[in-house]
This record gives structure tokens, C-alpha cells and sequence, in this order.
């Protein structure tokens, strides 16, 4: 590994996905079933998602932001149905 590499900072995010309002959840409305079968009647909705840990190399945490926003359109999210929130954890 060379010494530029080492000297490197790590950025951790996290990015949640989660269907946007008005696309229909089958999971979540599954789930929130089961709960009420199980007695949980106090439970209304159940919305379901997906989060990814992400780490990325890199001094410049606006830099690794703009990446992040990058992935998220052209991977992580569906932009038709999902919408997609982008956290720097450390």
C-alpha cells in the first residue's frame, strides 16, 4: 500500500431507500398483517426499505457526497419508485 493511500481519510454514510409516497408497499402491508394477527393491533402502517453502509476514501467529504449521489441514481435506488436519503455517519 503506498503512503498517499494510507494517509487517506475513510468516510462512512449510509444511504435508506424507501418507496416514495403513493407506490404501493406489499412488503410493508404483509407485514403489518402479520404484526395485527399476532395481536400487535396498535401498529397503523408498516413502510418498508433497504440501507447500505458505504465507505469511501477520500479527504473531501462534498467530493464523496457527490459520488454517493451518483451511485444512489444509477444503482442503489429505482428513481421512478424509490426515493433515496444520504448520511455521513463518521
Amino acid at each position: 500500500m503506498s503512503t498517499s493511500r494510507k494517509s487517506r481519510k475513510a468516510h462512512l454514510w449510509r444511504v435508506d431507500v424507501s418507496l416514495k409516497e403513493g407506490v404501493l408497499d406489499p412488503q410493508g402491508t404483509t407485514i403489518r398483517r402479520a404484526l395485527t394477527d399476532m395481536g400487535y393491533e396498535n401498529i397503523k402502517k408498516v413502510k418498508s426499505g433497504k440501507f447500505f453502509e458505504i465507505e469511501l476514501d477520500g479527504d473531501r467529504a462534498r467530493e464523496a457526497a457527490k459520488t454517493l449521489e451518483e451511485v444512489c441514481r444509477k444503482l442503489l435506488a429505482n428513481p421512478v419508485i424509490e426515493r433515496y436519503e444520504i448520511k455521513r455517519l463518521k
